[in-house]
């Protein structure tokens, strides 16, 4: 999508600056009220650490006439994210290396005379496969003996929402979709397993921190904190570095995380069906592609290897958990897993709605992979197969979509449970509610099954 030209909506609330688009090119205004801190980052080497090390974006500074006021100090130009995600849309283990990020990238500043200001899971976006702290501004110069004013902002970010899916339910993580600013710690507390009070970690941060919170709720601020020493503001960080690295959680029970043991594609059929879509996307050569109900990316991976940026999304948490472990293992670059429904999308969240994305604000994208996903939608969710070419159509210009008939043992599995109210559903009757939104370019049989590849293109986004 073409940015609008402006103030980016989500950053607003930063009184150090904020991030802008002109003419096609993305900028962040460093105000003057935060000159001293971005001065320290730069002469101290810390920027020039994390930047080499791959842990803080990159940015060049550029001429002051771009500012759009007379509080700038410093216009910059920071690197741009291939995809913006957002915390509920991640799985277990990348929460987990974010969160592991901030607490290294706070340890490291220490060392410079620096620490951040904030510990907001939002200033983290996965680049190359890994982690990435985007906000420069999150630097400030380090008060001696003053408390992490982001301790806080860290257990409702991380901390809480890490222990709900580890010990309570995956799924939790959605808490984070509700509530902008973390997962209170008084609903993480009441919500956590009592065994978590026997774990000194979770006691101190979660527990005790939700308690002492509430007991302070109502008194007046102190004019003065209690000093905490670099000593004792080290050890905070470990201890919460322990607390993160102690959770766990493995990607079992999920029968989709287990698909490709138990598909009833056979090995030809299989075969066939890679080659007719790894045919296409070298016809095709998109810019990006998102492959909606990825599961563990098998076919994801035919465009990521070939150095398309490509989101792997999947309504499965263990499967996507599996898909980025496999992404790390392997150092694959191009390759973003992340949990998501589309039939109901990450909504955009926030003040005025804007913040934060919704998933099709960030479309459209040149290319879409859905492969055995009509027949859930369709089926499961009682979506008109109009319905489905209509959305597609509004967010891509070519589509790879594989259709599978009701004679497939896969669909007679959910019709098992229920009327069949679907007399249109079979492949004349796709054809005729795409047609109206696509051209089909391609209808190719995969050999061993009854099942249809189809390539098309968007009459809407290619003006046809």
């Amino acid at each position: 999508m073409k940015p609008a030209e402006g103030l980016v909506p989500g950053s607003f609330r930063d009184p150090s600056g904020f991030l802008f688009w002109n003419q096609g090119q993305l900028y962040r205004q460093v105000n003057g009220a935060y000159q001293e801190h971005y001065d320290q980052l730069i002469a101290s080497g810390l920027y020039r650490e994390l930047q080499a090390e791959g842990l803080l974006v990159g940015h060049e500074e550029c001429d002051l006439k771009l500012a759009r006021d007379r509080a700038a100090y410093k216009i910059i130009r920071p690197a741009l994210v291939p995809f913006i995600s957002y915390p509920y849309e991640w799985c277990f283990s990348q929460l987990k290396d974010a969160a592991l990020l901030t607490l290294g990238i706070q340890k490291k500043a220490l060392e410079y005379g620096m620490s951040l200001k904030d510990a907001s899971a939002y200033n983290v976006q996965f680049v190359h496969g890994r982690p990435l702290l985007i906000d420069t501004l999150s630097f400030e110069k380090y008060p001696e003996g003053r408390p992490w004013v982001a301790y806080r902002q860290f257990c409702q970010h991380f901390l809480a929402p890490l222990a709900l899916m580890a010990c309570r339910d995956v799924r939790l993580n959605q808490l984070s979709c509700l509530h902008v600013d973390g997962v209170p710690l008084d609903l993480a507390s009441s919500l956590l397993p009592a065994r978590t009070r026997f774990k000194f970690s979770l006691l101190s941060h979660i527990h005790l921190h939700a308690r002492s919170q509430k007991r302070y709720a109502d008194k007046p601020v102190r004019s003065k904190q209690r000093p905490m020493s670099r000593f004792a503001l080290l050890a905070l960080l470990n201890s919460l570095e322990n607390a993160v690295n102690k959770l766990h959680w493995q990607p079992r029970g999920s029968e989709w995380a287990e698909y490709y043991d138990h598909t009833n594609y056979s090995d030809q059929a299989l075969e066939v069906k890679v080659k007719l879509v790894a045919d296409s996307l070298e016809r095709l050569r998109p810019r990006d592609v998102w492959d909606i109900g990825a599961n563990t990316g098998v076919f994801s991976r035919l465009a990521s290897a070939r150095g398309i940026p490509t989101v792997s999304l999947d309504i499965d948490a263990a499967a996507v958990e599996k898909n980025y472990r496999q992404c790390r293992r392997d150092n694959e670059k191009c390759l973003l897993p992340l949990v998501g429904d589309v039939t109901n999308p990450s909504p955009g969240i926030g003040w005025e709605n804007r913040e934060r994305m919704s998933l099709l604000q960030r479309g459209p994208v040149d290319t879409i992979l859905a492969l055995a996903l009509v027949h859930h939608l369709a089926i499961s969710n009682n979506l008109p197969l109009g319905k489905i070419a209509d959305f597609f159509s509004r967010l891509c210009r070519d589509l790879i979509l594989e259709f599978i008939p009701k004679s497939d043992s896969q669909v007679q599995r959910l019709l098992a449970t229920r009327d069949d109210i679907f007399p249109d559903y079979h492949a004349a009757g796709l054809e005729k509610e795409f047609l109206p939104y696509f051209a089909i370019e391609r209808r190719e049989a995969i050999a061993e099954s009854e099942r249809i590849l189809y390539v098309m293109r968007s009459k809407v986004r290619s003006g046809g």
